[in-house]
Parts: C-alpha cells; sequence; structure tokens
C-alpha cells in the first residue's frame, strides 16, 4: 500500500502555498504583477486573467496562501479588513439580523449601526461567553453570528465551536474574526466556523507596512457570492500590498512564537504591579476562560490590555510616555504599540454599554528584548 503523502507544516505552506518558482524566469519569490489589464489571446479567451480588479497573479498567489494557513479550500484579498468585513456583511438583505459580541472592534461595530442599519439590517449585541444569551438573542431572521475571538480589547475568548452550532441550529452563518490570534494560533474553520476573516494588516503582514483584508472558507457557492462582491465593489489589494502581505506570512510563525512569549512575560509583570487593577490575557491562569484558550488555540500572541487603577487620565499619561511602545494604533507589527482604546480605536462606541473601561490600555507586544519593553512600561507607569 502506498505511503500517505503527510500534510507540510505551517511554517513550510507559509513559504511555499502559491508560490511556486515563477514560470518564465525561475524567479523564486513572486514577482509584483503590476499591470491593470492583461492581453488576450482572442476576444473572450485569456490565460486566466482579463483585468486587475477582477484577478491578478500576485493577488492569487496570496489568496493560495492564506487558504492554506487556515486549512481552508479558498481564500479571498480585499483591500483591508474592513473591506472584507464589509464584503461578509453585503451577504445580508433588508429585513435581517445580525447577533454579535459585545467587545468587538470599533470600527465592525460602527460599519454595522451606522451604515448597515440604514439599509434595514439589525443587530443585537450580547456577551458571547455566555451561550444561554447568544440562543436568547437569536431570531427567525437572524443570519449572521458575528464571532471575535480574542477579542478587542478585553481579550475574552469565546468558545468558536458552540456558537458556530448555535448559528447553523438557526441557519445563520459563523463568522469569526481570527485578526488577533492569526492563523498561526488559531483556526476557526477547524471548530466549525463558515468563514475566518482577518485584518491581514495586522498579524500576517507583520511589519506595520501595508493594509489589507482576508476572507477564507471552504463552502464554493459562499465563495462565489463573495468573490462577485470583491469584484463588483471593487475593495481589492494592489499587486504590491499583496506581496508585501504575501512577503510577512513567510516569518509568521517565527514571530508569533516572540510576539506569545513576550506577551505572557509582559502580562505576569504588569499583574503584579500595584498599580494595575486587571489585567487581561488569555495565557495567564488566572483568566476566566485560560482554559479554553487551551483547548482552542495554540498559544495565546502579542495582544493584552490592563486597568490602571488610577483611571482614563492616568491611562493616556502612561501611554503618552512610553518611548520603545509607540502611541498609535492597529496592532500586530513587529514593533510595540500602546494605545487608550476608548479614546482611540473604540471611540465610536464611548457613552454606549460597549464602552471599554476608562482607565483601559491596550499594548500589541512586538518581538524587541522582552526586558526593554518591560522597563518601559515600568518608567510610563512611575
Amino acid at each position: 500500500m502506498p505511503r500517505r503523502a503527510r500534510k507540510p507544516g505551517f511554517d513550510t505552506l507559509a513559504i511555499h502555498a502559491g508560490q511556486e518558482p515563477e514560470g518564465l524566469t525561475g524567479a523564486v519569490t513572486v514577482p509584483i504583477f503590476q499591470t491593470s489589464t492583461f492581453a488576450q489571446v482572442a476576444v473572450g479567451k485569456n490565460k486566466g486573467y482579463e483585468y486587475a480588479r477582477t484577478g491578478n497573479p500576485t493577488r492569487t498567489a496570496l489568496e493560495t496562501c492564506l487558504a492554506a494557513l487556515e486549512d481552508g479550500r479558498w481564500g479571498l484579498a480585499f483591500s483591508s479588513g474592513m473591506a472584507a468585513t464589509d464584503a461578509v456583511a453585503h451577504l445580508l438583505k433588508a429585513g435581517d439580523h445580525v447577533v454579535m459580541g459585545d467587545d468587538v472592534y470599533g470600527g465592525t461595530y460602527r460599519l454595522f449601526v451606522r451604515v448597515f442599519d440604514q439599509l434595514g439590517v439589525a443587530m443585537t449585541t450580547v456577551d458571547m461567553r455566555r451561550l444561554a444569551g447568544v440562543r436568547k438573542a437569536m431570531r427567525k431572521n437572524t443570519r449572521l453570528v458575528w464571532i471575535e475571538t480574542p477579542t478587542n480589547p478585553l481579550l475574552k475568548v469565546l468558545d468558536i465551536r458552540a456558537l458556530s452550532e448555535i448559528a447553523h441550529k438557526g441557519k445563520a452563518l459563523a463568522v469569526v474574526d481570527n485578526t488577533f490570534a492569526s492563523p498561526y494560533l488559531q483556526n476557526p474553520l477547524a471548530h466549525g466556523a463558515d468563514l475566518t476573516l482577518h485584518s491581514t494588516t495586522k498579524y500576517i503582514g507583520g511589519h506595520s507596512d501595508v493594509v489589507g483584508g482576508a476572507i477564507v472558507g471552504n463552502d464554493t457557492p459562499l465563495r462565489e457570492r463573495l468573490a462577485f462582491l470583491q469584484n463588483a465593489v471593487g475593495g481589492v489589494p494592489g499587486p504590491l500590498d499583496a506581496w508585501l502581505v504575501l512577503r510577512g506570512a513567510k516569518t509568521l510563525a517565527v514571530r508569533m512564537d516572540r510576539h506569545s512569549a513576550n506577551g505572557l512575560a509582559i502580562a505576569e509583570w504588569l499583574g503584579e504591579h500595584p498599580k494595575v487593577a486587571r489585567v487581561n490575557y488569555p495565557g495567564l491562569r488566572s483568566h476566566p476562560q485560560h482554559d479554553l484558550a487551551k483547548r482552542q488555540m495554540r498559544s495565546f500572541g502579542g495582544m493584552l490590555s490592563f486597568e490602571l487603577r488610577s483611571g482614563e487620565a492616568a491611562a493616556k499619561r502612561m501611554a503618552a510616555r512610553t518611548k520603545i511602545f509607540a502611541l498609535a494604533e492597529s496592532l500586530g507589527g513587529v514593533e510595540s504599540l500602546i494605545e487608550v482604546p476608548l479614546a482611540m480605536t473604540h471611540g465610536s462606541v464611548r457613552g454606549t454599554k460597549l464602552a471599554p473601561p476608562a482607565g483601559l490600555v491596550r499594548l500589541s507586544v512586538g518581538i524587541e528584548t522582552v526586558h526593554d519593553l518591560i522597563e518601559d512600561l515600568a518608567e510610563a507607569i512611575g
């Protein structure tokens, strides 16, 4: 009996999936096909590409790679994480209903509340850690359950399998924003989700030099609907952007190992600091969903948040005093970033029940020497 071929490991897929040497010259690195259109062999006959909004070889390489990393059958790349989110939202129609977590990226909340609400799509927010509350929130017209785990910015960990089962029982799609974890740490499709979504700006790109998004799934009809929206709406990445994300994906595994190690060390240090009231990091044994995180994730990443006992003024003061941690929005790059969510990324939910604590500080822990990062935080907290 012939020996069954073993599936390549994550690191191998990140470097080789969709990235065979280029046929004409043998270039090992996927070229940047910087063109807007492609010559056709005859009317209606082409070599696989006709117009760059519809498809581009550099983008195809990225989509193939991302599908492999998420263990999906297909991937679609977008110009930003929000463009990917918008494509999913465009699967809905007037009269449909969405169930969403009460702790999500502010831009996601804003899109559904201020754009799609006006188009007749209703939304209910709920603490998705409580499955009974999710079941209660489901309606006959619920068509989408939006799952973000770990959540932004409180780092709640949600049970993807259980939530997907609730969604499917109600004939709704289960979509997981996997940006915080990255495909290296978590694969939602393996836990029953229909789609996994990324802001590839973050960990996959990894170098704070490109904006992008992606959706990965298994269902072919769903891919056809989303690919139509990708082309019709036009929120696609240019070839250079696709190339930058593809380059970043090659080192995702080694970067995530360092992000995770640094994140845990800083979370443990903050947990002992007298001016810190609470640390939110799934890798801590004190985290309420630590056991779920161990089952669902391979490690715990570089994202964490913590509350200062002195409130918002102290949080803003501390964030402005760091020297290695840059005061900036975004996350997932090799460099460390610090922000105050209520005043920055989550300003759209200020004054609502979804607003994060005023004294909350969010860290995107980079891959610098961890002792330097801890020293920087110590001086800033004072």
